[in-house]
């Protein structure tokens, strides 16, 4: 199982610097599980790319699809309360202590290309490029 933040969502959707390390991920283990609140992140990341012209609505619509497919029976919900905790714990935003309370109940290494995120709680977090590297040993 991989905890995913929605970066590397966005990665195994869309092309990107880190697109084939999101796929190379994805083959060696597409167990991947994250907070409910990734598929409202991602959404803002496909709005911003029709706004900019990049994707068509169309385009972003059927990867949203693709991607709620993808994640449906997968996605946790963690308390507000809790994820307003661990932000304040960690001095990170809202959004991201939600991941950080899933790697915690989950015993896991958030899966995140979110340097400032790394640095912030370097024993709950690690890049896409560390991960495949755990699953290689």
């Amino acid at each position: 199982m991989i905890l995913i933040d929605t970066n590397v969502l966005v990665f195994l959707f869309l092309r990107g610097e880190r697109t084939e390390e999101a796929r190379a991920l994805f083959a060696a283990d597409n167990d991947w599980r994250s907070d409910s609140f990734l598929l409202v992140e991602f959404s803002n990341v496909l709005s911003t790319y029709v706004r900019s012209r990049d994707l068509k609505i169309e385009q972003a619509t059927d990867l949203l699809e693709a991607a709620e497919k993808l994640m449906q029976t997968r996605l946790l919900n963690i308390p507000h309360a809790e994820a307003l905790e661990t932000a304040n714990e960690f001095l990170v935003s809202a959004y991201d202590g939600r991941f950080l309370v899933l790697a915690r109940r989950l015993n896991r290494r958030l899966v995140t290309e979110d340097a400032k995120l790394r640095r912030g709680a370097p024993e709950l977090t690690q890049s896409i490029r560390e991960a495949l590297r755990d699953l290689v040993r």
